[in-house]
């Protein structure tokens, strides 16, 4: 009898384990993958190449870090300025401005690049589209733009104003180049950014002087890349 009941428990004890086991079948996740799933080796090597390539960027731009160019107005020439049509002005000028490259590593190239005066925060001559300019490394250029010429209307507070300074000897005018700039390390070039340059200057012109004016101070020009 002692044997019946033991082989009994026996029995019972693996019915159970087996309704155990089958139970942790039922239950348990299925895999959406499997371990060679081409799907995921394609996922896994597009994250490990974003990864490479995100770090060769950041350590390409540490290494280079490109700094912005520095311009400066060092001459100017009055050849025209006409305010007695109201509400065009006629002007001719030209302006020298030179430019620095102070990256050791870095070239800038400039896509587009124009030029005018401002006035009193009003155009005073039609932008000048200048010609494409490639900048080496720790490198200086000189730029000569003659801008004016066409009638540009202005209001009469500028028209008023201009006549005035004139009248004192001392004008107080602004000269403005837009573009868009490349830096080059190497064979990598960045993206196009918008280039903004202002530089504020004061020039001695009395009334009927033609040709070379003096520069009352030449400021840094202040660029916004």
């Amino acid at each position: 009898m002692a044997e019946e009941h033991n082989h009994e428990e026996v029995q019972h004890h693996q019915t159970s384990m087996n309704d155990v086991n089958d139970k942790r079948k039922r239950m348990a996740p299925l895999s959406t993958y499997s371990p060679r799933d081409p799907r995921r080796t394609f996922c896994t090597f597009i994250t490990v190449f974003l990864l490479l390539a995100g770090l060769t960027v950041l350590i390409v731009w540490l290494v280079y870090r490109p700094h912005k160019p520095q311009f400066t107005v060092v001459g100017a020439a009055i050849y025209d300025l006409n305010t007695t049509s109201p509400p065009y002005i006629s002007t001719s000028m030209q302006f020298t401005l030179v430019t620095r490259n102070p990256n050791k590593r870095v070239t800038i190239i400039y896509d587009k690049l124009s030029a005018y005066v401002s006035y009193r925060n009003q155009a005073i001559t039609p932008p000048v589209v200048l010609p494409p300019l490639y900048h080496e490394k720790k490198s200086t250029v000189a730029l000569s733009p003659v801008l004016g010429g066409a009638g540009v209307p202005v209001s009469v507070d500028v028209a008023n104003g201009l006549m005035m300074d004139e009248g004192y000897g001392v004008v107080a005018l602004r000269v403005v180049l837009l573009g868009r700039l490349r830096w080059k390390a190497g064979a990598i070039k960045t993206g196009r950014y918008g280039v903004y340059v202002k530089c504020d200057i004061w020039v001695g012109l009395k009334k009927g002087v033609v040709g070379q004016v003096p520069l009352l101070g030449s400021p840094q020009c202040k660029v916004d890349v």
